[in-house]
């Protein structure tokens, strides 16, 4: 695209995820504006890209040299930001999770159509190579009936993670499931299916005094389909993360896809058939001191320009980013927090 024709993004919050959307905007259209509450995380991003620093969202909504907003603020200001970009006129790229409440997400859909612009929310798992072949050979029915999936997420998040920060508060941040996971269960529901009833025990173990929520949790879904399955997670694998991973058992065929980041094939065993060469995927993204899921951001934007500008199609809509919510909300609603009191 010539720079003529570039789309002009924003960024609102300035933040760790904020440094690898503004790389991948800087190769697929240009940073127009960043803004922050805090000064300089705003002006050290803008000065990087050439761009316009703000430290107030009114005023750079004002700018109508932007034709999308990427919401990279913390969980909780995701439906406010998104929205006030939406009634600005803007398309918006959302971080996930879309929104920490199901109503939220739902008002989220509301302006967009009401503005008559595009929501996009990222959920950049869905481009790891190993689970987009599965979801491939599942669309064809490969795998005939789904039985059951078993969804496994074991990372460390130690006390430094959540220091200082709004990761780890009710408000903000919201669970685990929300901050770290949302992802899987965004495959979960886009590989199985829609989920009807939910059980489940929470705890927090080993972070007390420093998180408002659980480090831990075991659930047990059925799916609308008849499918079953089962989510286990922890945030409590000691010293750094063991394994991000999902079973499937079908009629016509078992797999696993697994590693740290769901991004390996690490078990297939399908009736005539075989997922073979798979390019190798993107490393997860590097915090420092702990990873994140496979960095994927780069098609992520890739679809938001094709979208905006060939007439592509959406790769992941508000609707799923609502469901995504959903599903959680559904966990933390019907979950027995089984906490120890020492």
């Amino acid at each position: 695209m010539d720079g003529q024709n570039q789309i002009h993004f924003a960024i609102i919050g300035c933040g760790r995820i904020a440094q690898r959307h503004a790389e991948h905007i800087h190769t697929f259209g240009q940073l127009a504006a960043a803004c922050d509450v805090v000064p300089e995380k705003a002006t050290a991003l803008a000065e990087k890209y050439g761009a316009k620093a703000y430290t107030s969202i009114e005023e750079m909504l004002s700018n109508k040299d932007i034709q999308v907003v990427s919401v990279c603020s913390p969980n909780g200001l995701h439906a406010e930001h998104t929205i006030a970009a939406l009634k600005a006129g803007f398309h918006v790229l959302c971080e996930k999770p879309m929104a920490l409440s199901v109503q939220d997400c739902g008002e989220m859909i509301k302006e967009a159509e009401k503005a008559n612009r595009r929501l996009f929310i990222v959920k950049q798992n869905r481009f790891n190579p190993p689970v987009a072949a599965v979801k491939k050979i599942i669309d064809e029915g490969r795998l005939g009936k789904i039985y059951s999936a078993q969804l496994n997420c074991y990372w460390n998040r130690n006390n430094e993670y959540y220091h200082n920060s709004w990761k780890g508060t009710k408000d903000m941040d919201g669970g685990t499931l929300f901050t770290q996971f949302s992802h899987f269960i965004d495959l979960l529901y886009w590989m199985v299916g829609d989920v009807k009833d939910v059980n489940a025990f929470i705890a927090n173990y080993h972070h007390k005094g420093i998180i408002e929520f659980e480090d831990t949790g075991t659930v047990s879904l059925k799916f609308y389909n008849g499918a079953i399955g089962t989510i286990n997670y922890s945030v409590n694998s000691y010293d750094h993360n063991m394994e991000g991973s999902l079973t499937i058992f079908g009629e016509k065929g078992t797999l696993k896809i697994g590693g740290q980041y769901l991004n390996e094939m690490e078990y297939q065993s399908i009736e005539d058939y075989e997922i073979k060469d798979l390019p190798p995927g993107n490393p997860p993204n590097n915090y420092g001191k702990y990873f994140g899921s496979m960095s994927n951001h780069d098609k992520v934007y890739k679809n938001v320009v094709e979208v905006l500008s060939n007439g592509g199609v959406i790769a992941t809509n508000g609707f799923e980013g609502l469901k995504t919510v959903e599903i959680i909300d559904k966990i933390y609603s019907s979950a027995v927090d089984v906490t120890p009191a020492h």
